[in-house]
């Protein structure tokens, strides 16, 4: 019985989620007459359900912006790092098509003939679809027009309405979230936002834009983020008493956490607030998600791996040498997350018999990516694992975080929050007392803004952030709101080696793969040295950046961490935290006007 309630609306949902066959797109709005059209519920639902748009599979490569990533992608913040950004060069993201369909059917809904809680229920789901709309606004742009009804093309005043202030729209945004939140239902058809999925998104946005205020003073609305922690606070503390979700626990630390994101139905998971469902034997399929595994397009970083914290909850960062440890050594004792994040010494793919052997290459870290893998040779199955769009998981994030903020954390705060996403891996609890005289040096400098009595518990729960959303597209949105882009300058790195010589990459204390010089013959394969096992060694010629080889160290053949890429990286404060409106949009309304020296 697996996930039926999605396909029953005659199709809508599906089609609302694929390419070139939603409703709104079949039936322009321009043919649509509101006079014949917007007549009943089926109506008003067929339209709403036309906008409904959820991540994919993409989550699992969103950190690729991110310090989590080493990427040979196109990233657009790696663009502005290392090029010349400007409003010719930076021209995407500036559509108001998505809008236009949301607030057509706001300016028509009320002309069908149904009672005002059916009414309501619909145009909750359009303003939570124009709250995220604008978030994504906001976040790109900061000051950006407000358009809370349809645009026509006689219309001048909105054809060349000017950029409205942050403060406006956020406040518009948080209007739209309160609504929906007061009047979506709690029942909907399956893989669709619930009152609980508006609830997330509210306290995902209160978050957000009261560090992001607290953390700019460029923005000058420092003194207004007191109120959208509250906001925060109070939202999250509803979907914990009422919403009847639980952190994902069976018992099983080494796989609960992992099999969150290797599910084929997350809709009875207790911790999953809303899922977008998949099954490939019904034609709706994610497509996979093999490419995350890390030897195409992105690889872990080390700085990730290293802000694991050891199983018994001390510092990766105080263990004697921990910098120069290598792979195997860098998986022992560790916080149980970490090998359901990263495939660790003794992984087997789907099809082999043997651990596998971590694949070293050009510009690439070496760790590989497990989260979000489905390990199968079974295509149906691959692409019939669901994603999940809010957890519960950051709900008790989102609350600890806003609870630290203020300065009123306690410790059955986190006894409720972080501490129960610690016992799902058997991690020790958080002890509020000893991580505020305790502060980590190394977070301290990360994030240098954080000051105050609750600082070491704020610094902690980044980390404990960073570990638990890992992967799933969150951390590039966490380093802007707490003016951290400072650490996307910094090139990632991958794992250590020494030099040159002989490695075990599978924790049996048996070499796998040898580093030789750049000088060096590579043997045929009936030449090649056989370890105790009677393999073959793998070879990879080492060096330095720009060498003739095939894997970079830090320091060529004396060793190092492995060197993803060498081009310098810029992150001008304040500018890069925002992006300049395209310049042909400047062209056509001169009334908009670039913000924080984008030219």
């Amino acid at each position: 019985m697996k996930k039926l309630s999605i396909f029953i609306i005659a199709g809508v949902i599906i089609a609302g989620t694929s390419c070139k066959k939603s409703f709104l797109d079949r039936y322009p709005q321009d043919a649509i007459s509101p006079q014949l059209f917007f007549k009943s519920e089926e109506d008003l639902a067929l339209y709403v359900n036309g906008l409904l748009v959820l991540p994919g599979t993409d989550i699992y490569y969103g950190d690729q912006s991110s310090d989590n990533m080493a990427t040979t992608a196109a990233v657009e913040v790696k663009g502005v790092m290392t090029g010349s950004p400007s409003s010719q060069t930076l021209t995407g993201g500036w559509d108001w098509g998505r809008l236009r369909n949301i607030n057509y059917f706001l300016d028509n809904y009320n002309k069908a003939d149904v009672t005002q809680d059916v009414k309501d229920h619909y145009v909750g789901m359009a303003r939570y679809y124009r709250a995220l709309f604008y978030f994504g606004m906001v976040k790109r742009y900061s000051d950006v027009p407000w358009y809370g009804r349809t645009m026509n093309p006689s219309d001048t005043v909105m054809l060349y309405k000017a950029r409205d202030p942050r403060a406006l729209v956020v406040d518009s945004i948080m209007a739209d979230l309160s609504f929906a939140a007061s009047h979506i239902r709690s029942s909907v058809p399956a893989g669709t936002p619930n009152v609980w999925a508006a609830k997330a998104l509210f306290a995902r946005i209160a978050l957000y834009e009261a560090t992001f205020r607290k953390y700019h003073p460029e923005l000058n609305l420092q003194a207004t983020a007191g109120r959208f922690l509250d906001s925060a606070v109070k939202v999250t503390q509803d979907i914990m008493s009422n919403g009847g979700f639980n952190v994902y626990n069976t018992g099983k630390p080494d796989q609960d956490y992992g099999a969150l994101f290797n599910s084929q139905d997350l809709m009875s998971n207790k911790e999953v607030i809303l899922a977008r469902p998949f099954d490939a034997s019904k034609s709706v399929s994610s497509g996979g998600t093999g490419t995350v595994f890390g030897d195409y397009e992105q690889s872990p970083a080390r700085d990730l791996v290293q802000s694991y914290l050891m199983d018994d909850g001390t510092r990766f960062s105080d263990v004697p040498g921990y910098a120069q440890l290598q792979f195997v050594q860098e998986f022992l004792h560790r916080d149980r997350r970490l090998a359901q994040t990263l495939a660790s010494p003794g992984f087997v793919r789907a099809g082999d018999t043997k651990p596998y052997i971590q694949r070293l290459n050009k510009n690439f870290s070496g760790y590989h990516q497990v989260k979000g893998l489905t390990n199968t040779t079974d295509n149906i199955l691959a692409g019939s694992v669901d994603v999940p769009v809010y957890r519960y998981a950051e709900t008790l994030l989102i609350y600890a975080e806003a609870k630290a903020e203020q300065e009123s954390l306690t410790q059955a705060d986190l006894d409720k929050s972080v501490n129960l996403l610690r016992a799902r891996v058997q991690m020790p609890p958080m002890n509020l007392a000893m991580v505020n005289s305790n502060t980590d040096p190394i977070l301290g400098t990360m994030y240098p803004g954080v000051t105050g009595a609750m600082k070491g518990a704020i610094l902690e729960i980044r980390r404990e952030r960073r570990v638990e959303l890992a992967m799933e597209g969150f951390r590039y949105d966490d380093l802007m709101r707490w003016r951290a882009g400072a650490l996307l300058a910094q090139s990632p790195e991958g794992m250590y080696f020494p030099g040159l010589g002989k490695y075990d990459l599978t924790g049996d204390a048996i070499p796998d793969i040898i580093l030789v010089d750049k000088s060096a013959e590579i043997p045929t394969d009936d030449k090649k040295e056989k370890n105790a096992l009677g393999v073959n060694l793998i070879y990879y010629k080492a060096g330095s950046f720009g060498d003739n080889v095939t894997v970079y160290m830090k320091n060529g053949t004396a060793g190092g961490p492995l060197v993803t890429e060498v081009t310098p990286r810029k992150f001008l404060e304040p500018k890069y935290y925002y992006r300049p409106v395209p310049y042909t949009q400047l062209v056509l309304n001169p009334n908009l006007k670039q913000i924080f020296d984008w030219q």
